[in-house]
């Protein structure tokens, strides 16, 4: 390793501004965006990307799941073009399947950043599209079986030449899409945070020179990569392996998908094998091999190095094996609109595998899904509306705490589920409910996280789609620990009828219909006779635990009765 020439206080300098230009590039997103996926949810990253396609550096609170490949997706076009195939004003999007691995409607922009003429990186982010075209609309669609019916790829393509637009491209994506206003106003708002990341980039060149910034980054990498080694080097050495199941692909709903990954460790590395895994399905619930990277390097990243600023350093003692045609790396023209709902699991299935090695740092299984729901119609006038929204769950409890609950999944960070008052302002529905779910969290001597209580009501005619997973193998418990509550959608017709339903594609909607989504729990964390007397009785009194499951689970008589659950903030 080449010792840094470089002075402390400039690649403290460098590390903290590389890290503020990712995170002045959502902010710039976010205010800017037209969707509520991106201004609310924030379903985005944002980052710098060198000459090579390593990351420098991704803004605080990106969705971990987007760790494996803006990189990934600008690596693809210095290929085609070349490094001296991009000028300034360019810019480029980005989708394709097969590169990308992700469903089609997680689109990246990314621009080149010059100083005095010379190409010295690329700012670039990803955003999730309301629309895409092809035959789905919002989530949980499992009606396609290839990627050609999923909407528009595009694969690299200069939206921008040397600061022109591309107009035929424009009207491509303007006429094969149904909401052509909202994803291209997302579109320009991702060009005005590249362009600002480039500005910022350019200047910081500037200021101290190529070298002196490339040596600077080089040598925080190196000290990540340290940290990482570090933590890896007190895991015991040996093979790990753990095995978990998702219900179905949505298609075939009683064939269960098999997870299985072997984790080794040996010195300061550590290798995720997925050869094992389910083979790719016919339906969407599938991704490319950026699912499968990505999940390995969230599980990695959460145990060795969680609150270290993500760069390229983060991962360099990580080693994925991945061979072609599993569902994480599913061979072309896989169906991908489902990809991120295996993910959850399989990293709870890393971590369980690591288990007996530091059993002191891994939790029991949360919510394990990436549940959400769709809602689309028309509104009187002809115009269209689509609802999307995302659920909390329950964290599995920890070897020294309670799990969280109402949280979005591993996978998903710090984005939010959509404000009640926001969804019914401009949606036809009314949010009846929104609540803690009692008892679904998994009881131990430290309980599992509580799912939540959702409760739409219709208000005009739409479809919708509904995909939970977890549905039939509950989030597990740890060290004795009790598993959760599986996850349910119920749907109450405004006629008496009523029905279960846990995967549905286009499922008709009526004025007075209800329908509730009750979400996972996490799962409990050691010998639930052993936990606190004092912290039950609390538990009962909010109304977490019901009498009868203290008396069932635990084995402890309340003082009093339980009281209603708590209720959420709309917002959580």
């Amino acid at each position: 390793m080449t010792k840094a020439t470089t002075d402390p206080i400039t690649i403290e300098v460098v590390r903290n501004a590389v890290v503020a230009y990712a995170d002045e590039m959502a902010d710039v997103l976010s205010k800017s965006a037209y969707n509520m996926m991106i201004y609310e949810v924030r379903d985005y990253c944002c980052g710098l990307i060198d000459t090579e396609g390593r990351m420098i550096s991704q803004n605080r609170g990106g969705l971990p799941i987007f760790l494996a490949d803006l990189g990934v997706a600008v690596e693809d076009g210095i290929k085609r073009y070349g490094l001296d195939g991009f000028a300034e004003g360019d810019v480029l999007v980005m989708n394709h399947g097969h590169i990308c691995g992700q469903h089609l409607n997680n689109v990246v922009v990314y621009a080149p950043c010059f100083h005095d003429g010379e190409l010295i990186g690329f700012a670039a982010n990803r955003a999730h599209w309301v629309d895409i075209g092809g035959g789905r609309q919002g989530f949980g669609s499992n009606a396609t079986t290839d990627i050609y019916s999923e909407g528009l790829q595009m694969r690299s393509l200069k939206i921008y030449d040397a600061g022109k637009a591309n107009e035929t491209l424009l009207q491509i994506i303007r006429d094969n899409i149904r909401y052509p206003d909202a994803s291209l106003g997302d579109l320009r708002a991702q060009i005005a945070s590249c362009q600002v990341g480039a500005r910022r980039f350019g200047e910081l060149v500037g200021r101290y020179s190529r070298a002196t910034v490339d040596e600077c980054v080089a040598t925080i990498w190196a000290q990540a990569d340290r940290q990482v080694r570090s933590v890896i080097e007190k895991i015991p050495d040996g093979t790990y392996s753990a095995t978990s199941f998702l219900d179905n692909d949505g298609r075939a709903l009683d064939k269960p998908l098999r997870i299985k990954v072997t984790v080794t460790v040996a010195g300061a590395r550590m290798s995720v094998d997925f050869s094992e895994m389910n083979p790719q399905v016919d339906g969407p619930l599938n991704s490319g091999r950026s699912g499968g990277i990505a999940a390995a390097r969230v599980a990695f990243k959460a145990l060795t190095s969680p609150n270290l600023d993500v760069n390229e350093g983060c991962f360099r003692s990580l080693d994925v094996v991945l061979p072609e045609g599993t569902m994480l790396s599913a061979r072309p023209p896989a169906a991908l609109g489902q990809w991120s709902i295996a993910l959850p699991t399989v990293i709870d299935t890393i971590l369980k595998a690591l288990a007996p090695a530091v059993p002191e740092m891994i939790p029991a299984a949360h919510k394990g899904d990436m549940g959400g729901c769709s809602f689309f119609g028309f509104y009187g006038d002809g115009s269209r509306f689509l609802l999307m929204n995302i659920f909390g769950g329950g964290w599995g409890g920890r070897p020294h705490g309670d799990g969280a609950s109402a949280s979005v999944s591993v996978c998903q960070g710090d984005v939010r589920n959509t404000p009640v008052e926001l969804q019914e302002i401009k949606y036809p529905f009314v949010i009846e409910r929104h609540m803690l779910r009692p008892d679904s969290g998994g009881a131990g001597r430290y309980r599992g996280g509580l799912g939540v209580e959702l409760t739409y009501r219709v208000l005009r005619a739409c479809k919708g789609n509904i995909n939970f997973d977890r549905t039939v193998t509950p989030p597990w418990g740890l060290d004795g620990g009790k598993e959760g509550a599986v996850s349910l959608a119920i749907i109450e017709r405004a006629d008496g009828r009523t029905e279960n339903v846990n995967k549905a594609t286009n499922v008709a909607f009526e004025p007075g219909d209800r329908v509730t989504f009750l979400t996972a729990g996490g799962g409990g964390y050691g010998d639930p006779r052993e936990r606190d007397h004092g912290l039950l009785q609390s538990d009962i009194e909010k109304g977490l635990v019901s009498t009868e499951a203290a008396r069932r689970d635990y084995g402890f008589a309340a003082k009093g009765e339980s009281q209603p659950a708590m209720r959420m903030a709309a917002n959580s």
